[in-house]
C-alpha cells in the first residue's frame, strides 16, 4: 500500500522547483487519476501547500513550484475548484493535451503475456485448450520465441473441410498479423478488424500479448464511457441549478465574463455555488441561499458538494487524456453520482 511523505518531508519541499513525476514518486505513484490526484492535493494542503502551476493538469514532463497556501494563491494558480482567467479555464491545455499518440501497447491485453503452444503439440490437444480456456487464436511460437504461425478456428475448420487426420502444421495461420508495442493504435484498427487480433511484439523482440477486437471493444468502454456520463452529470447539473439560482448568484463566482449564464461556468462554479465550507466568506454566505433555493431537504449538503469536488476531479483528468484506464473507483463515482442527479432531476 502507497504512503504519502511524513509532514516533515512535505515541509521541506516548500520553496522547491521539482518535476510533475519527481513530485508522484514521492507518494509512491506513477500516473495521476481521480485516486491520485486529490490524496496528494490533500496531503499538499493539509501542511499549507500547493503547487505553481497546479500538479494535476499540467503537463507531466513541466516543473513545479511547490508555494504556501493561500485562497487567492489557490485561485491564481487554477487549483481544482477554482477557476483561471479566460472562457476555456478548464479546457485541457496544450501541455495537458495528449503528448504522443495512442499506441497498440497501450492496450492492456498488448502487455499481459502470452499463452502460447510449440509446433509438436497435437491439434486435438491445441483446440481442447482453445475451448476451456475460450480462446479465438493460439500462437505457436517455438523455443519461446520463433513464430511458426497461429491457430484459429477458422483455420480449424478450414482444414477438417478436407480431413479428417489434420495435425497442427496444417490448420496454422503461417503469416499472422505482428505489430510493434510502439505503433500507432488507430493506424491499426483496420487490421483487427481485417484479421480479428494483432500479435504484439516489445521492443526486446519477445511477444508480449495479444490484441483482439473484444479488447478494443473494452477499450472504448473504458475510455469513451466517461466522457459521456460526465457530459450528462454537467447537462443534469446546468438543468437543476439554472432553474432555480440566479443570475447575480452566478455572476459571484465567476472571474471572469461574469455573463450570469450558467452554461459559463465550469465544474469549479458548480462547486463554488454550493461549498458551505469554502474559504471566500460571501460565497459561502451564498451558499447557504443557492442550497436552499435547490430545495433538496433530503439530500446531504455536505457530502453532495464533496462528491460534487470528487466528480471535477475526475472530470479534470478525463479532460488532459491519460492513456491509462480509469480507476474503478472514479467509475463507480461517477456512476452514483449521475444516479442521484437522475433520480433529482
Amino acid at each position: 500500500m502507497t504512503q504519502n511523505p511524513s509532514e516533515e518531508q512535505l515541509l521541506a519541499l516548500k520553496g522547491r522547483q521539482l518535476p510533475v513525476h519527481e513530485l508522484l514518486g514521492l507518494f509512491g505513484v506513477r500516473m495521476r487519476n481521480g485516486l491520485t490526484v486529490p490524496r496528494i492535493e490533500q496531503a499538499l494542503k493539509d501542511v499549507g501547500l500547493t503547487t505553481l502551476p497546479y500538479f494535476g493538469t499540467c503537463n507531466h514532463g513541466a516543473d513545479v513550484h511547490v508555494v504556501a497556501w493561500q485562497p487567492q494563491a489557490a485561485e491564481d494558480a487554477a487549483a481544482p475548484g477554482e477557476e483561471q482567467d479566460g472562457d476555456d479555464a478548464e479546457e485541457p491545455s496544450p501541455g495537458g493535451l495528449p503528448a504522443r499518440p495512442l499506441r497498440i501497447g497501450d492496450i492492456p491485453s498488448a502487455t499481459a503475456g502470452l499463452f502460447s503452444v510449440e509446433p509438436d503439440t497435437p491439434l486435438t490437444q491445441v483446440t481442447y485448450l482453445m475451448r476451456t480456456k475460450k480462446y479465438s487464436q493460439i500462437p505457436v511460437i517455438e523455443g519461446g520465441t520463433t513464430l511458426r504461425g497461429v491457430v484459429t478456428w477458422s483455420s480449424v475448420a478450414k482444414v477438417y473441410e478436407t480431413t479428417a487426420s489434420a495435425v497442427l502444421a496444417e490448420a496454422m495461420v503461417e503469416d499472422p498479423p505482428v505489430v510493434e508495442a510502439h505503433h500507432d493504435f488507430f493506424s491499426l484498427l483496420p487490421r483487427v478488424s481485417e484479421d480479428g487480433y494483432l500479435l504484439v511484439r516489445a521492443s526486446n523482440g519477445s511477444f508480449s500479448g495479444i490484441v483482439t477486437t473484444a479488447d478494443i471493444t473494452q477499450r472504448f468502454d473504458d475510455t469513451a464511457w466517461p466522457f459521456f456520463v460526465v457530459g450528462e452529470i454537467e447537462s443534469r447539473l446546468r438543468k437543476c441549478l439554472g432553474a432555480r439560482i440566479g443570475e447575480e448568484a452566478i455572476r459571484a463566482v465567476q472571474t471572469s465574463r461574469r455573463t450570469g449564464l450558467i452554461t459559463d461556468l465550469m465544474f469549479n462554479g458548480y462547486v463554488k455555488l454550493l461549498d458551505g465550507e469554502q474559504r471566500n466568506p460571501d460565497l459561502r454566505a451564498r451558499s447557504d441561499v443557492n442550497w436552499a433555493a435547490l430545495g433538496w431537504p433530503g439530500v446531504d449538503r455536505v457530502q453532495f458538494v464533496r462528491q460534487l469536488d470528487r466528480v471535477r476531479v475526475i472530470r479534470n483528468g478525463i479532460a488532459h487524456f491519460d492513456a491509462e484506464p480509469m480507476a474503478a473507483r472514479s467509475t463507480e463515482e461517477l456512476r452514483e453520482f449521475v444516479g442521484l442527479l437522475r433520480q433529482l432531476t
